[in-house]
Formats: C-alpha cells, sequence, structure tokens
C-alpha cells in the first residue's frame, strides 16, 4: 500500500521512546519495523549475535512488563527519537554493503525512509548529512564489486562507473546541511565520502583533507570505525605505513577481534610496509 513507508517511518519514531535504553532503540527498530534478524543487527552494532538477541528480549520483556505505549513524540521528544531513527536507517544501510541483489531492498528502502526524514524535517542539517551520505555510497554501487565479484578498493574503483548525478545530488544537500550552521557526525561522514569521489574530478584522492576531515569526526563520534578509516587514511597522507599501524594497534583488541574492517586494514598496511607475511 501507498500508506507503508509513512507507516514504517511513524513506527520507526515509536520504537524510539524514552523508556526504551537509548542502546537499544535502533536496534529495536530493526528488527520490528524492517524485519532484521538479531545475527545481522549484531554485526552492525559489533556485537555477539547472541549478546543481541538476549539484548532484544530484554528490551521487549521490559515494554511489556511496564506497559509502554508506543505513542508517536511531541515536539518536545523529537530531537531525541530523530537521533535514534537516524542510526537505525543508517545502520540498515549498512547491512547491505555487499551490494548484491538480495539486499538491495533493504539499501532501497533505507535511501526511501532517509528521503522522508529529510523532507519532514528540512531544518535539521544531520537528516540532510544522512541522505547525502547514503547517496554518495549508493553513486559507488556499479562500481563496487568486479567482474568476479570481488570488492574493489575505493580509491581503485573505475569513476566513469559512478552515477555522477547522485553524487551532485548529494553535494547539494550537503551545501544545505552546511548553510544550517549545525555539525554533526553523519555530514562529516557525508563529507568524507564526498573528498572519496572528488577523484572522478581531479583524478585524486585527497588524503590530507580526509584525514581532517577523521579528526574532526572522531571529536563528535570517536567510533571503532572512524578510528579505523583515520589510521588508513593517516598512512595514505604520509606514505607511511607505520603511521596507520600505530594508529590501528592502539584500538582496544577487544573491540576488534571480530571486525572485519580493522583486519583488511592491518592487512592492507601491512602489505605496503612490506611485511608480506603479516599481511596473509
Amino acid at each position: 500500500p501507498e500508506t507503508l513507508p509513512d507507516d514504517r517511518l511513524r513506527l520507526l519514531f515509536v520504537c524510539a521512546h524514552p523508556a526504551i535504553d537509548a542502546s537499544m532503540r535502533s536496534a529495536l527498530m530493526l528488527q520490528t519495523v524492517l524485519g532484521i534478524d538479531a545475527a545481522r543487527i549484531g554485526s552492525a552494532f559489533l556485537v555477539a549475535p547472541a549478546t543481541m538477541a538476549k539484548r532484544l528480549v530484554r528490551v521487549k520483556a521490559k515494554i511489556k512488563a511496564n506497559g509502554i505505549r508506543f505513542e508517536p513524540p511531541g515536539p518536545a521528544g523529537m530531537p531525541e527519537r530523530l537521533r535514534a531513527v537516524r542510526g537505525a536507517i543508517y545502520a540498515a544501510y549498512t547491512l547491505d554493503w555487499n551490494g548484491d541483489d538480495t539486499t538491495a531492498p533493504l539499501a532501497d528502502e533505507a535511501l526511501f525512509l532517509a528521503e522522508l526524514v529529510a523532507a519532514q524535517r528540512p531544518g535539521e542539517a544531520e537528516a540532510l548529512g544522512l541522505l547525502a551520505l547514503l547517496w554518495l555510497c549508493e553513486a559507488r554501487r556499479p562500481a563496487r564489486l568486479d567482474a568476479a565479484g570481488e570488492f574493489v578498493p575505493l580509491d581503485q574503483q573505475d569513476t566513469s562507473r559512478w552515477d555522477h548525478d547522485a553524487i551532485a545530488r548529494a553535494d547539494r544537500l550537503l551545501a544545505r546541511a552546511a548553510a544550517l550552521h549545525q555539525v554533526g557526525p553523519l555530514q562529516l561522514e557525508a563529507a568524507l565520502q564526498a573528498a572519496h569521489c572528488a577523484r572522478a574530478v581531479t583524478g585524486n584522492t585527497p588524503w590530507p583533507a580526509i584525514v581532517h576531515l577523521y579528526e574532526r569526526l572522531l571529536d563528535l563520534a570517536p567510533t571503532v570505525g572512524a578510528r579505523v578509516g583515520h589510521a588508513v587514511a593517516s598512512a595514505m597522507a604520509t606514505g607511511e605505513p607505520a603511521d596507520g599501524l600505530a594508529l590501528l594497534q592502539a584500538i582496544d583488541p577487544a573491540r576488534v577481534a571480530s571486525y572485519q574492517p580493522w583486519w583488511a586494514a592491518q592487512a592492507h598496511l601491512s602489505a605496503l610496509a612490506g611485511a608480506r607475511d603479516a599481511a596473509r
């Protein structure tokens, strides 16, 4: 039905009820509204599948035991819920990162919901930032895999295969967000992707600018993903793989033990440093 997307958006805001633990709101949205299983949700939030399943069960038990009524928020409660909704939409898109046909509908849903949020909250810079971020990532989908189905590193992708109309649209969204003077993590992540996309025009990846953007992002949201990206960008900017390897080693091992991008970055920088055995 035509009303389904709007109904889903309303349900996302309902699932961000303040009585629910803030750390679980986005995960609850992914499961109850978008139908994603606990294992995939756990991968998005760097949590073991069994742990995520237990947490979701506890949240639902609390909702039932306390008779929490799921009602849409008023104006005062909207900003807090918006953060959780944006987080859920972004997480839903990242779960589609493989870019194959089986998960493309999830990316389409995330983009559609991000469009709705941006349209309904045009004065929210982070809503515009999220939409720009998703369009910049989506613009590169055609070049993400090679003919054999293997991932192509971003700085090696064929820029002629990127969707340049989508990139231009994202740039306009970022400009609107910047005019609101409400800098946030999603805008910085979008700016990082825009910097990578600049290679289509200049022929070069602006690594020093990317390092600067990561530093600003880490000030606002020092996530594991941001720290890994910062480590790689730092090595590429200085031409010294050891710089990036040192930053990777400074991350808590418990947080990256099952985080594939950390291992990929470690292998990549080790190979650049000539440590082939360590890279393998």
